[in-house]
């Protein structure tokens, strides 16, 4: 019997321990599940929280701190000296911190001073601003002449605005308290000290910078930069933060942020014809910037008209081309050689032209619309693919900051019309007039008018080949090129030098009358606006520029 009664309990406590056991798993499995969200859940909610106090720090800081997951060069952390992967950094004094010390580091150490505190110094008595460690690579000693940076460690020291280093243990007291000269762009930079003079002046109601200008030097041409951080490879935000450590951050602006007409107010307050202007952007922010310097002119602020250069970050870069500043910039030179070239720069003049478009209609009483040109104007196959271009970046613009892919589109669309030719028989649907003498069309797909030497990304359109001899185009003769193609086809054979164009001649005036198919009936008339005030680099010089150039001299001897 009690052999009988082990047997029942055994079994009745069976299904008891059955359940335990499923508890048990069912416990942990949700644990195994929860587990890993709870942690994932608490390191996002703590991240977040990172991010919003690193963020209030970012906006109360006189330092432009950006934040980066990863440094590109070895870095140690300017307050607990430990090697550091992550972190932030600041764009305009170059100090970089982990994230732990950021608040430290905010409040310890000063960043550039745009203007001077103290209005009783003097223009020539500022010292030298040094930061330790982090120093540029190929850097070298000032007093021993020897490399700095090369010990794995927090060491040596640099000038922020100089930009010279010297080694820990060539750091002396008189080293601290010398004078900066500001070093090899001292010529560019606007000091802090000169600030603070024209804001004492202006006080004074005194207008006179040039006897302010001429304690700095006789050569001084202050440098402005218009970065647009929006063209082509987005390279300009990382660009706007090498600029503010070369320069005086003042002297720095992103145009998408502060628009060129109330940038270029800088140059009211320096000497009359010294200001230079540097944009980093696509032909088309050039043309945004040569507006505003339009705008300045109807303002009566001729006397502070600058002279500009251009560091091509776009797709096409034809004006950039023109002027000696190359197809396009990714980096290949550091922004300190960009510099050197701005200063070698040559000044020149590029002319402008005002392109009329008058609606036709017995009833239309608009007005004629306006607009500027600075390169071509076209009508045809290119001028549909650049619409086409430009109504689809407008869309998703996040998806053209490639060059490459940009080109690419841009061959999508041109082998597309050599298939439909939507702008076949275009003689028969306008009429052009040069200086004022109607031309007689073959059967063309596109007219063009030319006002530089490159088009179409790289392309010497009036040259063609080069196997024939004609005038070089200039951009400052106050003449237009006007040719025309026969197609897509043509277009692309005439960029790889297999064809010429159908050249029609040159004028000071053109007009063309007709139905363009994105405009409507208009006649659209071009005439010269003004000059601007350019600087050419002849250190970039391409295989085109050359072989023009030996043509010319061709033509030259043929003539004599």
């Amino acid at each position: 019997e009690s052999s009988l009664e082990k047997m029942e309990g055994e079994k009745r406590a069976a299904p008891y321990e059955g359940l335990f056991a499923d508890g048990h798993l069912v416990l942990w499995t949700l644990c195994s599940v929860l587990l890993p969200v709870f942690i994932t859940f608490w390191c996002s909610l703590q991240r977040s929280r990172r991010q919003l106090h690193r963020r209030d720090i970012f906006r109360k800081s006189k330092h432009g701190w950006r934040d980066t997951d990863l440094f590109s060069q070895p870095t140690y952390c300017c307050v607990c000296a430990q090697h550091i992967l992550q972190g932030a950094f600041c764009d305009c004094c170059g100090l970089r911190v982990d994230e732990g010390c950021l608040k430290k580091a905010d409040k310890r150490f000063q960043c550039k001073e745009i203007m001077l505190k103290n209005d009783g110094r003097a223009a020539d008595a500022m010292s030298h601003h040094w930061i330790r460690g982090n120093v540029p690579l190929c850097s070298y000693c000032v007093v021993c002449k020897q490399q700095c940076g090369s010990q794995p460690k927090l060491c040596d020291y640099r000038c922020i605005w100089c930009q010279k280093t010297v080694h820990d243990e060539c750091m002396k007291n008189s080293l601290k308290n010398e004078k900066c000269d500001f070093g090899e762009f001292k010529n560019l930079i606007i000091p802090p000290s000169y600030l603070t003079s024209i804001n004492q002046m202006r006080k004074d109601k005194k207008t006179d910078y040039a006897m302010l200008a001429s304690k700095i030097g006789k050569d001084w041409t202050p440098l402005i930069i218009l970065a647009n951080s929006r063209s082509g490879t987005n390279m300009g935000e990382g660009l706007l933060g090498e600029f503010k450590i070369l320069l005086n951050p003042v002297q720095v602006f992103d145009v998408t942020k502060t628009p060129p007409a109330k940038a270029l107010q800088l140059c009211t307050l320096l000497p009359y014809y010294s200001a230079r202007v540097l944009v980093c952007g696509g032909d088309g922010t050039v043309g945004w910037v040569l507006d505003a310097v339009d705008e300045m002119k109807i303002k009566g602020q001729e006397k502070y008209i600058p002279q500009v250069a251009v560091l091509p970050l776009g797709t096409g870069n034809d004006l950039s081309n023109t002027l000696g500043w190359g197809t396009g910039y990714a980096g290949e030179i550091p922004v300190a050689q960009v510099l050197r070239n701005v200063m070698e720069a040559d000044a020149i003049k590029l002319d402008r032209w005002k392109v009329q478009v008058t609606n036709k209609g017995y009833y239309n009483l608009r007005k004629p619309k306006e607009f500027t040109m600075n390169n071509y104007f076209s009508v045809g196959p290119d001028a549909l693919m650049a619409l086409n271009f430009h109504a689809h970046r407008e869309k998703a613009p996040s998806l053209f900051s490639s060059r490459i892919l940009n080109k690419a589109v841009y061959l999508f669309y041109g082998t597309k019309d050599c298939l439909v030719q939507e702008c076949k028989d275009l003689n028969k649907k306008v009429e052009l007039e040069l200086d004022g003498e109607h031309v007689e069309l073959p059967n063309l797909e596109g007219i063009i008018v030319l006002n530089i030497g490159y088009w179409g990304g790289g392309c010497r359109l009036w040259e063609g080949m080069g196997d024939e001899t004609y005038p070089l185009a200039r951009h400052d003769d106050g003449l237009l090129e006007v040719v025309g193609v026969y197609g897509s086809f043509h277009c692309a054979q005439i960029q790889v030098k297999l064809a010429n164009p159908f050249r029609i001649g040159q004028a000071h005036t053109v007009r063309v009358d007709g139905e363009p198919w994105a405009q409507g009936p208009c006649t659209v008339t071009i005439t010269h606006k003004t000059h601007a005030l350019m600087l050419y680099f002849s250190g970039e010089q391409t295989d085109d520029d050359i072989s023009s150039a030996s043509d010319q001299e061709d033509l030259k001897e043929t003539d004599g």
